[in-house]
């Protein structure tokens, strides 16, 4: 869950959401070295009259600060495509829930059970109890089994939404007429918070998402419960 005035991601729930948390790392770092070494060029340039005329024009410096961006190029995209490539693979999943977008609120449907659908409305304000998040509690959770692949279905009824869940890292649109499919793996349980991320109309942002991951036996429970 986010807090205020917080700089940096949320906590990695999944392991493609910690993948992601390496990589963003990763990037900063080279990011941050080059930013260095620019600034020291610039500031050896404003204080020092010296000229080296000697590599002004020598093939070594050309060769290699041609070489070295295609290098460090190189060393980013090759982990951001087997992250790519991870987060499209669907491995037996355990669960389908197939999700679809309205205005404004969102429906789920558990594809391995029979009946076993609800719509997902947010709670309004004046009707929070002690402890609830304004803007992002709903008063139907979605309630997942943690360390089991999950697979969501994902598309919408009426205009563009985009289902998210940083914490997880997903993000995927729903487009009226396209079923959009992600997965899911949650490494520890909890409540998981998201929000429609596509600028839907005009209650775009009273549509949020509520992930209760839960150990296997509870979820079976519930499912029992619902039917």
């Amino acid at each position: 869950m986010a807090y205020p005035f917080q700089l940096g991601f949320q906590d990695a729930t999944s392991p493609i959401m910690e993948e992601l948390l390496h990589f963003h790392d990763h990037a900063l770092m080279i990011e941050f070295l080059i930013s260095s070494l620019v600034l020291y060029l610039i500031s050896v340039m404003l204080t020092t009259t010296l000229t080296h005329t000697s590599t002004m024009d020598a093939q070594e410096v050309e060769t290699i600060w041609t070489i070295l961006p295609a290098m460090i190029l190189i060393m980013i995209a090759l982990p951001s495509l087997r992250i790519l490539y991870m987060m499209d693979e669907i491995n037996n999943p355990y669960l389908t829930v197939k999700t679809m977008g309205h205005q404004w609120y969102w429906s789920y449907e558990y594809t391995d059970y029979e009946d076993l659908t609800f719509d997902s409305y947010m709670v309004p304000t004046q009707d929070l109890k002690p402890g609830e998040l304004r803007l992002l509690e709903v008063d139907n959770r979605v309630v997942l089994p943690m360390e089991l692949t999950i697979r969501m279905l994902i598309s919408s009824e009426d205009v563009l939404h985009s289902w998210a869940v940083p914490s997880l890292g997903l993000k995927t649109d729903a487009i009226p007429g396209r079923l959009n499919q992600t997965t899911l793996l949650s490494t520890r349980p909890g409540l998981y918070y998201g929000q429609c991320s596509e600028i839907c109309g005009s209650n775009h942002s009273f549509m949020p998402i509520v992930l209760e991951l839960v150990p296997l036996k509870y979820f079976e429970k519930w499912s029992s419960s619902m039917l």
